[in-house]
Formats: structure tokens, sequence, C-alpha cells
């Protein structure tokens, strides 16, 4: 992916999260206006005050939703560095099995300290690839 299409592909996932946060406020403003202003528009009855109480409780949870989703939009974004030597990797940088980012001289496991176990991910590889089969003991007769 060059430059140009890595930044157009972190404004598109920024203008997403930013619409899901609008929407989560539109939502927000909406179940404010529906909340009855006083007591005489309304009859006070099992069935309204249900309603107003589970938009109160729908309200939090899509604002506190909202910003964490952006705050991690925004992370991904910014200057790639190396998990080693700190330096900036952009678009060339090689994304370790244990989760780091790495430069090319750190991009071997021993380089940078890796604490994947490669060994144990080798044998569950092989035994899914390669599956037990046992045969059937026959009577003789």
């Amino acid at each position: 992916m060059c430059s140009k299409c890595y930044k157009d592909h972190c404004l598109k996932e920024a203008a997403h999260f930013v619409m899901d946060a609008a929407a989560a406020a539109a939502v927000e403003a909406e179940a404010k206006r529906r909340q009855p202003t006083d007591g005489s528009s309304f009859p006070l009855s099992l069935p309204a005050s249900s309603s107003s109480s589970l938009g109160r409780d729908d309200a939090p949870d899509t604002a506190t939703e909202g910003p964490g989703e952006t705050v991690a939009a925004a992370a991904p974004c910014g200057p790639i560095r190396c998990g080693t030597c700190r330096k900036r990797v952009g678009l060339t940088g090689f994304t370790c099995r244990c989760g780091v980012t790495c430069c090319g001289a750190h991009r071997y496991p021993e380089r940078q300290g890796c604490t994947f176990d490669y060994r144990a991910a080798g044998r569950e590889e092989i035994a899914r690839a390669n599956p037990v089969v046992k045969a059937e003991k026959l009577d003789r007769i």
C-alpha cells in the first residue's frame, strides 16, 4: 500500500468513527427529547417510566463507547515506530507474531528479544494439519 492509499485509508477510518460518534450523540439527543419536561404532560404510569429509564440507560453506554473508539482509530494513523529502537518505520515495518512492529534491523526474533513461543506454535500448526487417524480394531475369527 503506497503512502497516498494509506493516508486515504486512515482518513476513511477516522470519518467512520466520527460518524459513529455523531450517531451516538443523535441517539442521546433523541433520548433527552423524549424525556418528559414536566409531570403534567405525561401520566405517571409504568410503561412511561420504564421507557424513560431505558433511554437513560442507553445514552451513557453509547457515549462511553464513542470516545474510546475515536481514540483507538487515531492511534494507528500516527507514526509507526520500531518496538526495540523506536525508529520510525512507516510502511516498511515488519509486524512480529508477538504483535510488535519492527524495523529492518530488528525484524528477526533473536534481534528484538521476541517473547513469542515459535516451538509451541509450530507444534499446534502441525497437529492441526495432520490429525491423528486410528483404524478400528478388527476381531479375528
